[in-house]
């Protein structure tokens, strides 16, 4: 396995359009790095420019402290699963996985081996005459990555590989790669926009947004501790609530009509503050059936029941908040309205001008 590192890396597609910008990353040997990020954020991009794929307007790429930005792509000791699978469909499983390793010079009797070993790993033993329009989705991504790493390369690198598969088929697949990755003690540097498989998965999650690395941490830093508000809310299902919000005095919030006090913590850092967004997650909101000391009325507008957790969606003052509750909180008896309380020692404040952590 192997360590890789990006320095101040720069993309530009057609001149002016940004890919990445100066982005730097480490993944230490053994590490299972997620590069996170919406949709065209430049995610794909950074894995191309580490597999040669793409090259990088400005920066350097490392691969066991190697600068390998002149190295050809099969000169980088990489392999690269696809979102689409690659698989050829006029070769079999066992010609899917074994045509790599004729490029690699290997010998009959080696390819024959690394095949046996990989398939019984991956449980697709039985499948080595098929061709790729006989098996399932699962099947083809089992293929994909068996051909990976039947190649033992220092570096696994996987591009939104369970995208295409259902709801719950990715969710086994997660399981299988976390347990398959963990044996093989490799190096991994995996692309998702799912915020679920990166949190489920990751050693460490690199989020990205505009071709920018907002912040890479563990999967809790990132989620309890953001450093922004692009952070706070790409992270977390339903997303955190936002309120904007006018600081009075020393340590109080006017929210609306509604006066909040803070933790005596903030006073310092709300010096020379007008404005800040407050932000809950739905999970730290408190609902009652019954008015409570320091709790608000609010419109209850829609309830979605998902499995062990209701999510309720309140009207309060104009705006829209999300709590998250036990499934028999409501019952199934129908409510126009309902009482929260916010979790003060849980509220996350945000410079309104550059929405940064406060």
């Amino acid at each position: 396995m192997a360590e890789v590192r990006l320095e101040n890396i720069t993309k530009l597609f057609g001149g002016h359009i940004i890919g990445l910008k100066d982005f730097s990353l480490q993944v230490k040997n053994g590490e299972f790095v997620t590069i996170l990020g919406p949709s065209g954020s430049g995610k794909s991009t950074a894995l191309r420019i580490i597999a040669g794929l793409e090259h990088p307007d400005k920066g350097n790429i490392f691969i066991d402290e190697v600068n390998v930005n002149k190295h050809l792509p099969q000169e980088r000791d990489v392999a690269f699963v696809f979102q689409s699978y690659a698989l050829y469909p006029h070769m079999d499983v066992y010609e899917n996985i074994a045509v790599g390793l004729r490029i690699k010079g290997c010998c009959k009797a080696e390819i024959q081996k690394r095949v046996q070993e990989v398939t019984g790993l991956l449980e697709i033993g039985k499948l080595l005459k098929r061709k790729p329009k006989a098996l399932s989705g699962g099947q083809r991504q089992r293929v994909a990555l068996a051909r990976a790493i039947a190649k033992r390369p220092k570096v696994f690198l996987l591009d939104e590989p369970l995208s295409n598969l259902d709801a719950s088929l990715r969710e086994r697949m997660r399981t299988e790669l976390k347990m398959l990755f963990n044996k093989l003690k490799a190096t991994v540097i995996y692309v998702t926009h799912d915020q679920t498989e990166a949190m489920s998965l990751s050693d460490k999650i690199a989020l990205i947004n505009n071709g920018m690395l907002k912040q890479v941490g563990l999967p809790d830093e990132l989620y309890y501790q953001p450093k922004d508000l692009f952070v706070a809310s790409f992270l977390g299902s339903p997303p955190i609530n936002t309120l904007e919000a006018d600081i009075i005095g020393e340590n109080a919030l006017m929210c609306g009509k509604i006066c909040l006090n803070i933790s005596s913590d903030y006073r310092l850092k709300l010096k020379n503050k007008n404005k800040v967004i407050l932000g809950l997650r739905p999970e730290d909101i408190k609902v009652y059936l019954e008015p409570k000391e320091n709790t608000y009325l609010a419109q209850l507008i829609l309830i979605e029941r998902i499995g062990k957790y209701t999510i309720l969606s309140l009207n309060w003052q104009g705006q829209i908040l999300k709590a998250i509750t036990e499934r028999d909180f409501i019952g199934q008896h129908k409510r126009d309205s309902i009482w929260f309380q916010f979790d003060m020692n849980k509220l996350y404040l945000f410079d309104k001008e550059t929405l940064n952590t406060i």
